[in-house]
């Protein structure tokens, strides 16, 4: 068995959206991937497997050469697709992850997926070649997806610039219905480990040879059991993934469209509590203005009874009068008791104003002291009244 440490360098550039194999590009691309990581971790328990990205904001490295097959399969959910393939950067990169590998004794490999045009120039690509040849690293090329002249002349060129002993290979993969993993299962990539190809590949070999493309991911079950469970778990992390996103969208759709009605909802309370506003304050100054006018009525009338009430009243009364001789005569005692009342309050001042009349009176009084000056200021006023009285009425008489 080969004990090899191997990067897998992955093509994430826009190109990978496209459709021409089943699913995309990428999601084939990544199929292939999980293949090789499980071929290279069951040929030798001590073979090591990194990952990185060639494309995006820059070359990334995903996971580093390690024996752990659960990190290998997970460092591909997820993955950001955007920009422009740096295949020349990918290489170099994975070189240098090599090349700080903690086991020594094992074998470089590059495994380089190309889905996209190549932009390097080919001497550039030829002399990244042959230092990789230098440094005793094996490279693999699959290209597929876009393929023009340019592109397969400048791969070609690396590959050959490379290749010692036939230890690197280059694979032209055409768009197509049948899955990048079933088409690699039985080239030199997938098998050729320079002993005759390690178990895994035979199996999975035999099994897509006998029909066993049925199996997910091309992996028999009965044969690796435990691959087959990591590449199931795998996929079902990713299904709940993308129900969870399709989950998250529909409630943010629904929550949006909530907002907007309870926004219109609103508005619509607003108007009608304007409109029940307006008409409310309308009622009440058309209430106003009939108590106004109401009030204005009881006032007329109230002042044309007063007037109606009053004149005829005293007219009914002379005319009764002179037609009812006891009437007459009851008028004419009310009239003599209002002129004898008259005369006997002339009658009482005139005693105050006699202030030898009021001393007396005083004087006979007990405790009573007339000498006391208060008492005669009190009779001084008094009298003093009743002359201005006499004099204001004597005025009048004159008037008359």
């Amino acid at each position: 068995m080969v004990l090899e440490a191997t990067m897998i360098c992955i093509d994430n550039s826009e190109w990978m959206r496209n459709g021409d194999y089943p699913r995309n590009r990428f999601e084939a691309q990544t199929d292939a991937v999980s293949l090789f990581c499980g071929s290279k971790t069951q040929s030798n328990p001590e073979n090591t497997v990194g990952v990185l990205t060639m494309a995006g904001k820059g070359v990334r490295v995903l996971v580093t050469p390690t024996s752990d097959l659960g990190k290998m399969l997970a460092c591909t959910h997820g993955l950001d697709i955007g920009g422009e393939l740096n295949l020349a950067a990918g290489i170099q990169v994975a070189q240098l992850a090599l090349k700080h590998r903690q086991n020594k004794k094992q074998q470089q490999r590059i495994i380089v997926f190309a889905g996209s045009p190549v932009k390097q120039d080919k001497k550039v690509l030829e002399m990244i070649g042959r230092k990789l040849k230098k440094n005793s690293v094996a490279l693999d090329v699959i290209s597929f997806g876009e393929e023009d002249e340019g592109k397969t002349e400048k791969l070609e060129a690396l590959v050959a610039a490379v290749n010692n002993n036939d230890s690197s290979h280059i694979i032209h993969i055409p768009p197509g219905p049948t899955a990048l993993s079933d088409v690699l299962i039985s080239t030199p990539i997938f098998t050729g480990d320079g002993e005759g190809g390690s178990g895994f590949a035979a199996a999975a070999a035999a099994a897509a040879a006998g029909g066993g493309s049925g199996y997910d991911f091309g992996v028999d079950p009965n044969l690796d059991p435990e691959l087959a469970l990591a590449l199931r778990v795998s996929m079902e992390e990713e299904r709940a993934r993308q129900e969870a996103a399709a989950k998250k969208a529909a409630e943010e759709s629904a929550q949006e469209k909530g907002e907007m009605q309870s926004t219109s909802q609103d508005i619509t309370m607003t108007e009608n509590v304007s409109a029940r506003t307006s008409e409310t304050e309308n009622k009440a100054a058309d209430l106003m203005d009939d108590e106004n006018a109401l009030l204005q009525q009881a006032l007329a009338m109230s002042m044309d009874d007063s007037s109606s009430n009053i004149t005829p009243r005293d007219t009914d009364m002379s005319e009764a009068a002179s037609e009812d001789q006891d009437l007459a005569l009851a008028l004419q005692l009310s009239v003599q008791d209002n002129t004898k009342d008259d005369s006997n309050q002339t009658d009482v001042t005139k005693l105050l104003a006699d202030q030898s009349f009021v001393s007396s009176i005083l004087a006979s009084l007990p405790g009573v002291d007339p000498n006391d000056p208060s008492v005669k200021e009190l009779l001084a006023s008094m009298q003093g009244q009743s002359e201005q009285k006499d004099e204001d009425k004597e005025q009048k008489e004159d008037k008359k």
